[in-house]
């Protein structure tokens, strides 16, 4: 996976587009019955951006971030990080309870009441165990991993912590449009998530 950031540029549009998508089998049996698997346990975001104005000029250099961000990721090729502007923050979150054993565990966040894990972690968060603050501990991708394992029966809680999601480009080519002198447009840039 790779740790590169997608790039945060003022000239983000609306409309921006988020659409969580589930993959699921469907048999439907000759007396009407239907009998459904689901493929994922959790979904996958597929991502729309519009840019109205990237600026090519040197002082900005948005157009050359934007267009240079998606030729090292050669397409659909390489992974990235993004950190949605609206979907990135995690305030408070029990991710775990202790048994005495287990040192590593899930970072996830809770949704309008759906549970999944994160992408990958953007900053170290604040973390507790038992309600005490802990410092004895690391934090790899979507894992927080802890030098010695918490005890039997306490809560294992992260606060503030920020998150990206793990993403791919949707397609292998981007449409730039000069409009003037200095100033493109990108009209779609797609990507969606991948699992970590």
């Amino acid at each position: 996976m790779s740790t590169a950031v997608f790039p945060t540029l003022p000239s983000l549009a609306w409309s921006s587009f988020k659409r969580p998508t589930f993959s699921t089998r469907i048999s439907k049996r000759t007396s009407g019955r239907e009998v459904r698997a689901a493929n994922y346990a959790y979904p996958l975001y597929a991502f729309e951006l519009t840019y109205e104005v990237l600026r090519a000029a040197t002082a900005y250099q948005e157009l050359q971030q934007l267009m240079g961000f998606f030729l090292q990721r050669q397409g659909q090729f390489d992974s990235f990080l993004y950190l949605d502007p609206t979907d990135h923050l995690v305030a408070s979150q029990a991710i775990g309870v202790g048994d005495g054993v287990t040192t590593t565990f899930p970072l996830i966040r809770n949704l309008g009441g759906w549970v999944e894990p994160i992408g990958a972690a953007a900053n170290m968060p604040t973390v507790t165990v038992g309600g005490a603050i802990s410092t004895g501990w690391t934090v790899a991708g979507n894992l927080l991993t802890f030098g010695s394992a918490p005890g039997a029966g306490a809560q294992i809680r992260v606060a503030n912590l920020e998150f990206y999601f793990v993403c791919r480009f949707l397609d292998d080519v981007q449409d730039y449009e000069n409009w003037s002198n200095d100033l493109w447009l990108l009209k779609s840039c797609k990507f969606v998530s991948v699992k970590p």
